[in-house]
């Protein structure tokens, strides 16, 4: 591996400056490398000025030739309203001490002339093409998410960025729930380098499920999918965007898939008999499932909904009965009593008209009876969650990760409502684990037997995986019981695959 520089006398956006363009690895090197490692740097005349510096990676959108100018488009922290310095570089990915990145060109008139301007603009590209950014992406916009503004923040802040760095975009909107499952489980993959998910987390739940009800759903998983915010609940893109300290925003959750770095992904498989349903977030029932739920109907409040009507159930709290049975991970045997007798639940095919459909089937695991452990209620609330953030102000799982095979379980069984409320308030640092009514722990596998509400035995609960309810008790929503994809009362098993989906991410 050589240093490959180029020097030039430019203007740089009308002001006399001397650039120098460096890359690692001359373009088109087979290992790949040598965007990740460019910059364009220069220096104003006079020399008074600090040099300025462009990571190609981790700033630049997109380039191109007019002539003899060469137009960068970047995407930069506001460090001096041009482009940041030296020092600042060497930060790069530490998140911009919560600053938010905005667009700008900076247009470089070459003094030798359009065959200069030509050159540069081809080693920007090739350095670029290097990082394996995608070119091809498949967008899903969910109108109907939120405060209903999906659309608009599309056109406003997505496409221009898009736009910017020369991605190439298939736009559809959803037009009903189930919509993009349905999308994702015949669309034509091949087309595509990715898949973009703009809404709340429900579009991004779809599209894993749709995936994984294809006969190639093996190859189709891989195909990396990204999220946007524009929804109610957007667990997943506040939890990609701070584990890698960047600002939660549309823009920087935008540049993170235009950037194309990927990170893998737990899977979890929720089953019940021939039923099954695929979860990438969380699974509640008790207290947090009421809210999510029940709060529905106050959705034009936005996310404040939650806070509302969290106040609401802590007054009026309820519990449940009902048992859990886990698997510990290893350092967590000690929770819980030992099961003496625990049955494999296996995964059987589902049909469809009468054929078995072999799409994926879950996780091959099977657990020996001694390693389960029971935990009885009644609960006030159990949270099962695969990432750290439920939404964007509630890190219900601190110590969750995105691909270490297991699942953090935050369980209540019981708490005065003056320190519950006490909870709730901590939710936003994730200090709430460390509560002495709060039993934290991660877990291989999980068996919930929901019971009955303690204060009237004949009202259900919810069971709400990603911010769908997939199984009422009676008395819950009566009217749409039929449409549940599973019933209340039998055990429901939640399973982990480690790493089976891929998502697009900060670096």
């Amino acid at each position: 591996m050589g240093d490959h520089r180029a020097t030039a006398k430019v203007r740089v956006n009308g002001a006399p400056a001397e650039a120098t363009l460096f890359c690692a690895d001359p373009p088109g090197a087979d290992d790949g490398g040598g965007g990740e490692g460019a910059e364009l740097r220069w220096r104003c005349a006079g020399g008074a000025a600090a040099e300025r510096v462009l990571s190609l990676d981790a700033d630049v959108l997109g380039v191109e030739a007019r002539g003899k100018e060469v137009v960068v488009k970047a995407f930069v922290l506001p460090a001096d309203a041009a482009a940041r310095s030296v020092s600042c570089a060497a930060g790069a990915g530490k998140g911009g001490g919560g600053r938010r990145r905005r667009r700008r060109d900076y247009v470089f008139e070459m003094a030798a002339g359009e065959d200069a301007a030509a050159a540069w603009c081809d080693r920007m590209r090739g350095s670029l093409d290097s990082l394996g950014r995608p070119k091809r992406l498949f967008i899903l916009v969910n109108p109907f998410g939120g405060k209903k503004c999906g659309k608009k923040i599309y056109e406003a802040e997505i496409k221009p960025l898009f736009e910017a760095a020369g991605v190439n975009v298939t736009m559809q909107e959803t037009r009903y729930q189930g919509h993009a499952r349905e999308v994702a489980s015949s669309l034509d993959l091949a087309r595509y380098d990715g898949i973009v998910c703009v809404s709340g987390d429900g579009v991004l739940v779809e599209v894993v499920n749709g995936i994984l009800q294809r006969m190639d759903w093996e190859e189709a998983i891989k195909i990396p999918i990204g999220v946007v915010p524009a929804g109610t609940g957007n667990g997943m893109a506040k939890s990609l965007l701070h584990s890698a300290s960047e600002t939660y925003s549309v823009p920087n959750a935008v540049f993170a898939i235009i950037r194309g770095h990927r990170q893998s992904l737990d899977v979890c498989t929720i089953v019940q008999g021939r039923k099954k349903f695929f979860s990438v977030l969380n699974m509640t029932w008790g207290l947090v499932a009421d809210i999510d739920i029940e709060s529905e109907k106050y959705r034009w409040m936005g996310s404040a909904r939650f806070d509302f009507y969290a106040l609401v159930r802590i007054m009026n709290l309820r519990k449940y009965y009902g048992s859990i049975q886990i698997v510990p991970a290893p350092g967590y045997e000690a929770y819980g009593d030992v099961v003496k007798q625990a049955e494999n639940c296996t995964i059987e095919c589902q049909e469809q008209n009468g054929k078995s459909v072999c799409s994926y089937r879950g996780p091959s695991v099977e657990f020996q009876g001694s390693e389960w452990r029971s935990l009885d209620g009644p609960f006030v609330s159990i949270w099962i969650n695969n990432v750290p953030w439920a939404a964007e102000s509630i890190m219900a799982a601190p110590g969750a990760k995105f691909s270490d095979g297991y699942m953090d379980a935050v369980i209540v069984r019981d708490c005065p409502k003056a320190d519950l409320l006490a909870l709730l308030m901590k939710m936003g640092d994730g200090s709430h684990v460390k509560s002495p009514y709060v039993t934290y722990l991660k877990v291989r596998c999980l068996r919930l037997s929901p019971g009955q509400l303690v204060e009237n035995p004949k009202r259900g609960g919810i069971i709400d995986v990603d911010g769908e309810a997939i199984a009422r008790g009676e008395g819950t929503y009566g009217k749409n019981q039929k449409q549940d994809v599973m019933g209340y009362g039998p055990s429901i098993q939640m399973t982990v695959h480690r790493a089976l989906a891929t998502m697009y991410c900060p670096k």
